[in-house]
């Protein structure tokens, strides 16, 4: 005969329902402190080799440590986005400075792109659609209803400002550098406004997008309250019961 006794609670298994686990946070999505660690490392590996040897060691130096970077984390089965963009990014770099034919050339490509980032973020303020907030809004399906706050407006241009800023600061001290034929320096500059200027560019935007949360939902409860008011207003009016004529 078949023991059914049903066991303690405390010997129960918890499911953890998979709908429930926590979303990644923007820094964890982006690696965190191994993905700063990972995207620094390339770009040493090639200043450090450059210095000691040539541009053409150098180029093959970084793009195997972006492949056994991305390996490692395949192995490890973390995220793989920081590592292929990773492979990317240092393959880009790399086929520029070849083409240039300078050192100097593998840190172009992330000197335009903060170039292009830069005038955008820069753009949607004059047109009154700031990307912190249009990019926020798309990630989490909560429409632009925003736009028609002026406070939530200036919130999320404060912030697109703040990344406006860290773009042309990149621009210019590195674009500076590069025509300075300062190869060492650049390397040194591209790794310390990396990751350290994103961080305070997304603490800017983390305040924004909590001040229009907060005023979003007031505002919805007042909208709702405002709502169930009408509803007992017109169900106390048509639910009474007519009373009869003399």
């Amino acid at each position: 005969m078949t023991d059914e006794t049903p066991k303690p609670e405390s010997e129960k298994v918890e499911q953890v329902d998979p709908a429930e686990k926590p979303i990644p946070t923007l820094w964890e999505q982006m690696g965190g402190m191994v993905g700063f660690i990972s995207a620094s490392i390339p770009v040493a590996v090639f200043v450090i080799v450059n210095w000691a040897t040539s541009m053409g060691p150098a180029i093959w130096s970084a793009v195997g440590a972006a492949v056994l970077i991305a390996v490692i984390r395949i192995i490890r089965k973390e995220q793989l986005m920081p590592a292929i963009s990773g492979i990317f990014g240092v393959a880009i770099a790399a086929f520029i400075a070849y083409r240039v034919g300078e050192a100097k050339g593998f840190f172009l490509y992330g000197i335009w792109v903060s170039g292009v980032l830069g005038g955008s973020f820069l753009i949607s303020m004059f047109v009154r659609w700031p990307l912190v907030g249009v990019i926020w809004s798309t990630l989490n399906g909560h429409g632009l209803g925003w736009r028609k706050d002026p406070k939530s407006r200036r919130d999320y241009d404060i912030a697109t400002a703040a990344w406006t800023l860290v773009f042309a600061s990149r621009v210019v001290v590195q674009q500076w550098l590069y025509n300075a034929d300062e190869t060492t320096l650049l390397g040194i500059a591209r790794i310390a406004m990396g990751y350290p200027l994103t961080a305070i560019a997304l603490l800017v935007t983390v305040w924004a997008v909590r001040r229009v949360d907060k005023r979003d939902k007031a505002r919805e409860e007042a909208e709702k309250a405002e709502t169930e008011t009408i509803e007992r207003e017109l169900r106390a009016k048509y639910d009474t019961p007519a009373q009869e004529s003399p």
